[in-house]
C-alpha cells in the first residue's frame, strides 16, 4: 500500500474493520515516513473462471445467464426463490473450487442438472430436454425412466 500524500511504501495498520456488511474491510492506516494518516477500503475479488463454449469461442462467466436458465426451468413450479440462490451459490463455490481458469459450458450445464435435480425433478427434465437436446421421444423417455429409478 503506497502512501497518498509522499508515495512511499511503507505504511502501517493502525486500526481494522469490517464495514456493516460484511464485504469490506476499512482500515485506518499510517505512513512510516510522512506520519500522515488515511483509510483504506478492501475487499476479496473471487474471480470466476472463464466459460469455453461448444463453438470454441470463450466468454467470461454470467451469473445472470446462470440465473436465467435456472428460472427458466424452474418457472410456475414450487421452489422457493431462496434454494434457488443457494444453488446458485453451490454452483458459483464449486465452479471457483475447481482452480480452473476456464471451463467448459458442459461442465456447468452438469452442475446445474445436479442442482435442479435436487431442487425439482420436473424442471430438471425441462433444463436436460433443451440442454442435451434430445434427438427423439425415447431418449426423453429414457432420461424420465433414469430419474425414476434414482428415487
Amino acid at each position: 500500500m503506497h502512501c497518498p500524500f509522499c508515495r512511499t511504501s511503507e505504511t502501517k495498520v493502525i486500526d481494522s474493520r469490517l464495514v456493516s456488511d460484511g464485504a469490506q474491510v476499512r482500515r485506518r492506516r499510517q505512513c512510516t515516513q510522512c506520519q500522515e494518516r488515511f483509510t483504506t477500503f478492501e475487499q476479496a475479488e473471487l474471480v470466476m473462471p472463464r466459460i469455453i463454449k461448444t463453438t470454441g469461442s470463450r466468454e467470461p462467466f454470467n451469473e445472470d445467464k446462470l440465473r436465467s436458465g435456472m428460472l427458466r426451468a424452474l418457472e410456475r413450479r414450487p421452489v422457493g426463490i431462496d434454494l434457488i440462490e443457494n444453488s446458485l451459490h453451490q454452483i458459483k463455490a464449486k465452479l471457483r473450487a475447481t482452480g480452473e481458469r476456464e471451463l467448459e459450458s458442459q461442465f456447468v450445464g452438469n452442475l446445474v442438472m445436479e442442482e435442479l435435480k435436487q431442487l425439482d425433478k420436473v424442471a430438471y427434465i425441462r433444463f436436460a430436454s433443451v440442454y442435451r437436446a434430445f434427438e427423439d421421444i425415447e431418449e426423453f423417455g429414457k432420461e424420465i425412466a433414469k430419474l425414476g429409478r434414482n428415487e
